[in-house]
């Protein structure tokens, strides 16, 4: 039987995280390469990847970027491709990359819409796809963690954000979450969500600047999401010490949808 420290340890597995250039994405990259896994990270721009891997370098953890708009299908398919040519392999994917936009349901354009929906549902259907059907279905193990939010699990309060894409494209990958975890439990793939709460990022820099105050209220816990608190969560979906966990969605969030 493995100790505890055996059964979160990462080492020896690679993994893939979009969205990993900054913010949540970046922390989760840092969680996993500090606990021994190779890490390729993905975002749009360039730069931006440049300055994650300088410093996932700087805490000694082997990582590499490769650049990509995953709205578009030819470059969720050159990534992968080229994480499994770097890496050999996909042991964990977290699908982190997301967009969101503010607009009353009245006024929401349909384009911004299909912006949302194509990023944060369609490109997780697409790279997981590839991912599960290139790497991890031909080798029997796979770790897939989905980065929802709580504005999946319920709407929003009135006179606070008008998300409707957002939320519901959120809500969806809580239902795609569950739905693939029950089809590829039997190639030894788990499927988990992280439904994170509010943390200062660029996405809610805005929010937070009008309301941080009153969200910080509203949660139990009196206090936003930090640096660190994603952390632990995603060791766990990612490592053997939650290998009996699939389908679930995990709140990190300050115990805001508990309330």
């Amino acid at each position: 039987m493995r100790t505890t420290q055996e059964l979160f340890s990462l080492a020896g597995k690679t993994a893939l995280v979009t969205g990993g250039s900054r913010g949540l994405g970046l922390q989760m990259a840092l969680a996993l390469g500090e606990q021994g896994a190779k890490i390729v990270v993905s975002a749009r721009k360039q730069a931006d990847l440049d300055e994650a891997v300088a410093f996932l370098s700087q805490h000694g953890i082997s990582a590499h970027a490769i650049a990509a708009d995953l709205s578009q299908d030819e470059q969720a398919a050159k990534l992968v491709d080229g994480a499994i040519a770097h890496l050999g392999h996909i042991d964990i994917l977290i699908n982190n990359a997301g967009a969101s936009w503010g607009a009353p349901a009245e006024d929401h354009p349909v384009e911004a819409w299909d912006k949302v929906m194509d990023l944060n549902i369609r490109s997780i259907f697409v790279v997981s796809q590839l991912v599960g059907k290139r790497s991890m279905i031909p080798r029997g193990y796979g770790r897939i963690i989905n980065i929802a939010s709580i504005a999946g699990l319920a709407g929003n309060p009135p006179g606070t954000m008008t998300t409707i894409a957002y939320n519901t494209s959120k809500g969806a990958l809580v239902n795609f979450t569950r739905t693939l975890a029950g089809e590829w439990g039997r190639h030894g793939i788990t499927v988990n969500a992280l439904a994170p709460g509010f943390f200062p990022s660029k996405m809610t820099k805005g929010l937070l600047s009008q309301m941080g105050d009153e969200l910080i209220s509203h949660a139990p816990l009196n206090r936003l999401g930090d640096d660190e608190d994603l952390k632990g969560a995603a060791v766990l979906f990612a490592s053997d010490a939650g290998k009996h966990i699939t389908g679930q969605i995990l709140a990190v969030d300050g115990g805001v949808s508990a309330v």
